[in-house]
């Protein structure tokens, strides 16, 4: 599998966000490091939302098909 295209673990997602803004927020760094950075940074954030969505999405079969059970039940 390509790099880009590894599935990394959410908490290791937010965890080097942070860290992105943590360098970010460093006045020392020069525009180059700063713009992969923020770039970077994006792509994290693309890709921690595409993981909630999914949990959003299997949450909310979970509840659907538990009420349906119970309807089912009564």
């Amino acid at each position: 599998m390509a790099k880009s295209e590894k599935k990394i673990d959410f908490e290791e997602s937010l965890k080097e966000l942070e860290n992105i803004v943590d360098k970010l927020e460093d006045e020392n760094m020069n525009l180059e490091d700063s713009v992969k950075s923020f770039e970077r940074g994006v792509k994290l954030i693309q890709e921690c939302q595409a993981e909630l969505e999914k949990a959003e999405l299997k949450i909310k079969k979970l509840v659907d098909d538990g009420s349906k059970s119970e309807t089912n039940i009564l």
